[in-house]
């Protein structure tokens, strides 16, 4: 018998699978396709303290091997989340759940997070300071050590829970980020974001968002992300959440090998809603192939080839 369970950031979870944030909604949504009580947890839409409506249409468009996204974090704020999204998220889902949180300002950050810090089902917060399609936030923070250390700092200030930055791969040296996390206090990174992208349309001689750019993910970023996970592995000691392209179970054996405790699955979920349901029955078939017993014994298995 396999065992599938890891540990991240002294919380053990059931399997290393993680819908990434924007694309599995605050879950009950899912809850209607299958039990999601077997995933490992999820990391809920993108929360800001005050409501956001998003960017202006059209903000998705095709690529090949992939999608750009320009939503621009749209949700209800902070308040609704607390007061309506977690309590039909509690009918569903009996497990420690992610608290994704973005933010314009230092101050931004701290508030949202003291607010949802007293919600007893948030086991870690995944700091998004990498969005790279929302102005004035979210990619200015990311790309800058300094602003990455001031939210870093004022978030573990009012939390004792997980603080997991998540980084922005439109850097030079996102291992230059990860250090500055950790040396600051971040419990653990998670990476990579979306790589800035655009696509223009030849008839209108235009581009095709209306944001201009956007947030490419799907399987056209997964060499890349584990390329950086790998590299950020040799540079810190805190836990490492890969995600970028992952859609099968054989992917994320590749990102655990790379340095991933866990694995966040994104694009794949908005082709099809069943995907982390399939990895994670997947897993086990997987790991008897690869003859792995236990995934925690393969983090970072990479490195010592």
């Amino acid at each position: 018998m396999v065992n599938t369970k890891v540990d991240l950031c002294g919380i053990q979870i059931d399997n290393p699978i993680i819908p990434a944030s924007g694309t599995f909604g605050f879950g009950y949504e899912f809850a209607y396709n299958y039990d999601i009580n077997m995933l490992g947890t999820f990391s809920f839409k993108g929360t800001t303290k005050d409501p956001r409506f998003g960017n202006p249409t059209p903000r998705i468009a095709e690529t090949p091997s992939g999608m750009l996204n320009s939503v621009g974090l749209q949700n209800p704020g902070v308040d609704k989340v607390i007061s309506e999204e977690l309590p039909r998220l509690k009918s569903c889902f009996k497990k420690p759940v992610m608290a994704n949180v973005s933010g314009f300002s230092v101050e931004d950050y701290a508030y949202t997070c003291e607010k949802l810090d007293a919600e007893e089902q948030i086991g870690w917060f995944e700091i998004n300071v990498s969005c790279p399609n929302v102005h004035g936030g979210g990619l200015a923070f990311g790309t800058d050590p300094k602003n990455v250390a001031a939210v870093t700092k004022a978030v573990k200030k009012i939390t004792n829970k997980p603080v997991i930055i998540k980084l922005s791969p439109n850097v030079t040296d996102i291992t230059e980020i990860a250090k500055t996390c950790e040396a600051e206090g971040a419990d653990g990174v998670s990476l990579i974001n979306t790589l800035l992208g655009m696509r223009i349309n030849p008839k209108t001689r235009k581009p095709i968002l209306a944001n201009t750019f956007g947030g490419l993910s799907g399987p056209a970023v997964f060499p890349v992300a584990l390329r950086m996970i790998y590299q950020v592995y040799n540079a810190v000691n805190i836990p490492i959440i890969g995600m970028g392209g992952v859609s099968t179970a054989e992917d994320v054996i590749e990102m655990m090998l790379a340095g991933a405790t866990a694995v966040e699955v994104g694009a794949a979920n908005l082709v099809d809603p069943f995907a982390c349901k399939n990895i994670i029955e997947d897993l086990p078939k997987v790991m008897e192939k690869y003859k792995i017993n236990s995934l925690s014994e393969i983090i970072g298995g990479a490195h010592n080839g």
